[in-house]
């Protein structure tokens, strides 16, 4: 199939870009590395009448450290940060993650933005990022506002973002010298969606921990503090302390019904709390 006639836009920079959204008359699809849209538009799942073309906009293509954080432009790649052209602030946890994304011509193209605004749950980054407590600006003519990782995606390929609005950039906290990193998914074959993704920030000094169970059918289940599932209390030997029981109750509690799913979900998560305490 072909996509839908459509207008199409190239705007030269952001405020332009900006404008040409929140001036528009007609239903509007921003595209920048196109791996999710474009399938999208040749199956005639989305038809908008409009595309913004954001691909060559050097404004959200920057990253640089900012003090104790990663600033990352929207239009940033997943191979740009697999092969270490973004400054570093998770001791590779971000390289890790970006390096097992579906296919490198995928990774080629694919932004970081882009996947956050797509919202897919089976997509890395939403699982990731909110692991790793990242924040976004989102931007419109009227101005900024930034947003939680976890406050940002409300559903199944649904996100905060609201009319003419744009991800602008990635605000990823530098990781602590004591706190450890596991990032674990299930795919039926390489390079496929994940069916099911477990992420962890735990850091046993501080006794904090973010945990995180993704690619279930609506937002990722972000537990921001998870002594529960350590059995109360987040120390050295949390890998031990794990408990299997309390991360199927969250997923029942969250809908997921089917005790076959939720199995695969629990294992994937115990993958990535045993990758971070190895």
């Amino acid at each position: 199939m072909k996509p839908a006639p459509f207008g199409y836009e190239r705007p030269r920079d952001l405020q332009a870009a900006l404008a040409v959204l929140g001036e528009a008359k007609v239903s509007a699809k921003i595209i920048a590395g196109g791996q999710s849209l474009g399938p999208m538009l040749n199956l005639r799942l989305v038809e908008p009448q409009l595309i913004v073309d954001i691909t060559g906009l050097a404004e959200l293509k920057q990253a640089e450290r900012r003090g104790d954080e990663l600033v990352l432009g929207a239009c940033v790649t997943h191979a740009d940060i697999e092969d270490g052209r973004i400054p570093d602030v998770t001791r590779g946890a971000m390289q890790g993650v970006a390096g097992n994304i579906a296919y490198r011509a995928v990774r080629n193209r694919g932004t970081v933005g882009g996947s956050l605004s797509h919202a897919d749950p089976a997509a890395d980054w939403l699982s990731a990022l909110s692991a790793l407590g990242a924040r976004l600006t989102l931007r419109n003519l009227s101005g900024a506002r930034m947003v939680a990782m976890e406050d940002f995606i409300v559903g199944a390929l649904e996100s905060a973002l609201r009319d003419g609005e744009i991800v602008e950039t990635i605000h990823v906290p530098a990781m602590p010298a004591s706190a450890h990193w596991g990032y674990a998914k299930s795919c039926r074959k390489t390079g496929e969606f994940a069916h099911a993704i477990g992420a962890i920030l735990i850091d046993p000094s501080a006794a904090t921990a973010r945990v995180v169970i993704g690619a279930i059918d609506s937002a990722p289940i972000v537990i921001t503090n998870a002594a529960e599932l350590f059995g109360g209390r987040i120390a050295g030997d949390y890998k031990d302390r794990f408990d299997a029981r309390i991360a199927d109750v969250l997923l029942a509690n969250a809908g997921v019904s089917n005790a076959a799913h939720r199995h695969i979900h629990v294992s994937v998560l115990k993958r990535a709390v045993r990758e971070a305490g190895a």
